[in-house]
């Protein structure tokens, strides 16, 4: 039987719009038509870039905000070359060309390569060689949002200027105070949010700001930036008018680029983004060709969208296009409008935020003093516009009038103070077509769809719907709506027994998996899968925590299956964004030796490392490393991994103790130093950071240490658990005092073997503490209260015993091939010359468009990762 070959179809682009791409071409059956290469600027799969001023605050760590995980790929079908960028089409080839020279055939191109941030021309913002100058950022990738956060939990800056006061601007100025610094917003326009809100709702917003204690400059356009040449780093900021801001960090957020190189360089039509027809399909391009694009880089009908929803339409129509589903379908462009939380406080913008021309109606109540500020816009009889800051409760209904162009009350404050009161009160109000979620584009309809069609919980419905999955800001109405909808079939509301899951791919909690385990004897990550998981099938994101959990169960019998693991497991070393890895080797209690150091000087010398960073658990980060040169990199330096990299005990941090400080009550240093002998390597549920101090003045933050330990005098010591000094900081509750270096010991073993055992995955001990309470785990540990402290102790001892030295797989890899250079490495973007005037495709480098800066609207922007 002749079989259909399949069409391939490259993405250039792994960003949220080129993922949603994805996943809707795949729910038409693409996958039996297509061969789908993706190329990714950034080393990952793909993830919410929305929520990247969660993480940057500490509400959420990055593994939450992924969408799309590199396993989902393979899982799928689809060849995803990540870390590799594309620099240049070959039309009359069909021909993409990446940064190695490569190049990938297709027959149908997408291009998705999203935007990137705008840095104003300023003095002093970048180096002799192009880069910024350190201590600046912008802040729209994950790598961007992981310096800051290190930088901001350094402890060693203290003040920050955030220029741009836009949604992303201010969502980093919050993000960057939960961290303790002294932040200042400075804004070129005369009012925050100018794009989204007019002048007298951004006076309330600026003081809704300030009485959370950011300071804010607006009117003022920065010119320049200082450096200190000690340092080497910003140093402040300078201002038109002549003003200076001290900065020890300063983040750029001052709008967007469209990243239109690849259609520039293709020939493609290119104004502010690259021109596209109704069908997404790139204009003007050579007959027969196949190329269209979407996203932040697409330009329909003279609008290009930073916001995510029409991301989201625009991916929905070309699925249909591209798979034959609705061949005629058509994108007409997006109404747009946004509901979130900035900087604490609730804002909702709908359509345009102020009068344009004389006969428009502008109703507006403001008490600035309760940071309240509404207001609906009215032209000719329709709702054209609502702004709702401090209170957005009225959203949906003034949404659905909006969207439908409902007939308006004669009395138009009717629309703020009568009509908004069953908003969300009474759901079932709100018609079928209502737009609940606006990221996603989910209707009150869509979500009682997943009702009748069996759902009864609000993860299931998010789940089934995606409402909710983009900014986060609509759960509350998604929440009622399923309420409604479930009662209303005479149903009661379910709590999705998922949510207890250790695990998304196998329907256990943590302590019906491990008796499962332990009854059947499983040791491999995939024996758990056949045997556990609904018909066999295995799950990406479950790989990791299962081989932690396996790897505590089984210490010496686990059988490691290395596809179960995260490359930097693999590999024993941390993936950065060029490809490179970072190499952290031990240094226990944070004590070295002159010879260690030697080592680390040749080593780094000798493999051109680009950068030797000392971390806050008293070590040094060798940063730049090639996978090729990891083996050699261990050999040459022959010391511990550092762990640096996995879910497992990491470090030890103590002070001098009574070898040389004077206010030492005991020796911490070598206490520290036997409990990261004892402790090296040890697998958890999350990472785990340990301190031991000498005396009670805490030079080594044992408090807020996952362990920490005190000295207190007399050789008695107190041991204090579930600490945390990220963006919540919370002290370690204490869970005994004991009298000996040897107690102290056994006592954290227990108290890790016990987390090891029952806690969930990625759950951190500042989390499982308070959910078991202390008082609970001192009756078990110290008090034996469970007769469980035998088996405790020797299960700690056989996992110690089970510890090998991961650096050591230097002179066996587990696979061959497992430290040889990539197929694709990793290169900067070269320059890739243009080609001659009158060449096929090309437009000369002195016809390209200028530079054209979208506006601040990034807390909402999609932001596709090429």
């Amino acid at each position: 039987m002749h079989m259909k070959q399949k069409r391939h179809l490259v993405l250039v682009g792994n960003g949220m719009a080129g993922a949603r791409l994805l996943e809707e071409l795949l729910e038409r059956g693409a996958s039996e038509s297509f061969q789908i290469t993706v190329f990714g600027d950034e080393p990952y799969g793909n993830y919410n870039r929305i929520m990247l001023s969660h993480v940057l605050a500490g509400e959420d760590g990055e593994e939450s905000i992924y969408l799309n995980e590199i396993g989902w790929y393979a899982e799928n079908g689809i060849d995803l070359r990540s870390g590799v960028r594309v620099v240049d089409v070959d039309l009359p080839a069909r021909e993409v060309v990446d940064a190695t020279g490569a190049r990938t055939g297709y027959d149908v191109l997408v291009i998705a390569t999203g935007s990137s941030p705008h840095f104003p021309p300023m003095d002093g913002l970048r180096r002799e060689d192009g880069s910024l100058l350190p201590g600046v950022s912008g802040f729209r990738s994950l790598d961007e949002t992981r310096a800051m956060l290190e930088e901001a939990r350094s402890g060693e800056h203290e003040r920050a200027v955030v220029i741009g006061g836009g949604l992303l601007g201010l969502e980093a100025a919050k993000g960057l105070q939960n961290h303790g610094l002294d932040v200042t917003v400075i804004h070129s326009p005369a009012h925050l949010m100018n794009q989204q809100i007019d002048a007298d709702a951004g006076a309330v917003l600026r003081r809704s700001i300030e009485g959370a204690g950011i300071s804010v400059v607006t009117g003022a356009r920065t010119t320049g930036l200082t450096a200190c040449t000690e340092k080497g780093r910003v140093s402040g900021v300078t201002l038109k008018d002549g003003r200076t801001f001290p900065a020890d960090m300063v983040v750029v957020t001052a709008g967007i680029r469209p990243n239109t190189d690849v259609g520039v360089r293709a020939g493609l039509v290119v104004e502010r983004g690259i021109v596209v027809d109704d069908q997404m399909l790139c204009v003007e391009q050579p007959v027969g060709s196949q190329v269209y694009a979407l996203g932040e880089c697409a330009q329909h009908r003279g609008e290009t969208y930073g916001l995510v929803a029409p991301l989201w339409e625009q991916a929905t129509v070309l699925a249909d296009v591209l798979t034959g589903a609705d061949p005629d379908a058509a994108y007409h462009g997006s109404r747009t409008s946004t509901k979130l939380k900035v900087a604490g406080v609730d804002v909702a913008s709908i359509g345009q935020s102020g009068p344009e021309h004389p006969d428009d109606e502008h109703v507006v109540f403001s008490d600035v003093r309760r940071g309240l500020y509404q207001s609906v816009l009215v032209r000719d009889g329709r709702l054209v516009g609502a702004t709702l800051l401090g209170d957005t409760r009225k959203s949906a209904a003034l949404q659905q009038v909006f969207d439908r162009g409902l007939p308006l009350p004669e009395q138009r404050v009717e629309l703020l103070f009568d009509l908004g009161d069953t908003a969300e009160g009474s759901v079932e109000d709100l018609a079928d077509d209502a737009q609940v979620c606006n990221c996603n584009g989910v209707t009150k309809g869509d979500i009682c769809g997943a009702v009748a069609d069996g759902c009864t919980s609000v993860k299931g419905v998010m789940d089934a719907t995606r409402a909710g999955k983009g900014c986060g800001s609509c759960k509350e109405v998604v929440s009622k709506v399923v309420e409604h909808a479930v009662a209303a079939g005479g149903g009661a509301l379910t709590e999705d027994p998922s949510v207890h899951w250790y695990v998304p791919g196998v329907p256990l909690r943590k302590d019906e998996l491990v008796a499962a385990i332990r009854e059947q004897h499983l040791t491999s990550v995939s024996a758990v899968f056949a045997a556990l998981a609904p018909g066999g099938a295995e799950d990406a994101k479950s790989k990791m925590g299962l081989t932690s959990l396996l790897r505590t169960l089984w210490p010496t019998e686990f059988v490691d299956e290395r596809d179960a693991r995260y490359i930097n497991d693999r590999v024993h070393a941390n993936i950065q964004r060029d490809g490179t890895f970072s190499v952290v080797p031990q240094m226990k209690g944070g004590v070295t030796t002159p010879e260690q150091l030697r080592k680390i000087a040749d080593v780094a010398e000798k493999y051109g490392v680009g950068m030797l960073k000392v971390t806050g658990g008293q070590r040094i980060d060798m940063l730049g490393v090639k996978k090729e040169d990891l083996p050699k990199v261990w050999a040459d330096l022959d010391m511990p991994s550092g762990y640096a990299y996995g879910k497992s005990m990491r470090t030890v941090k103590t002070c001098v103790g009574t070898d040389f400080c004077r206010f030492g009550l005991g020796d911490s240093t070598a206490l520290g130093i036997a409990i990261e002998e004892r402790f090296q390597g040890i697998e958890t549920p999350a990472k785990l950071k340990l301190g031991v101090v000498g005396c009670p003045r805490n030079c080594a933050e044992a408090y807020v240490k996952d362990v920490g330990v005190v000295a207190i005098g007399g050789g008695k010591w107190e041991v204090y658990v579930g600490g945390a000094a990220g963006a919540s900081v919370r002290k370690g509750d204490l869970l005994a005092t004991v009298d000996s270096p040897e107690a102290v010991i056994q006592l954290t073993g227990r108290f890790i073997q016990f987390y090891r055992t029952w806690g969930n995955w990625l759950e951190r001990t500042y989390d499982f503490v308070p959910r078991l309470s202390v008082e609970r785990l001192r009756l078990v540990l110290v008090e034996d209260s469970d007769g469980m402290c035998e088996q405790v102790d020797a299960e700690i001892d056989a996992a110690c015993a089970a510890y090998r030295d991961p650096w050591k797989e230097r002179d066996a890899p587990d696979a061959p091939g497992r430290f040889s250079a990539p197929a694709l490495p990793l290169l900067p973007l070269p320059v890739v010359p243009s080609r001659p005037m009158g060449a096929p495709g090309g437009t000369p480098r002195e016809q390209l468009p200028v530079e054209i800066v979208m506006p601040n609207e990034e807390a909402l922007m999609a932001g596709a990762q090429q």
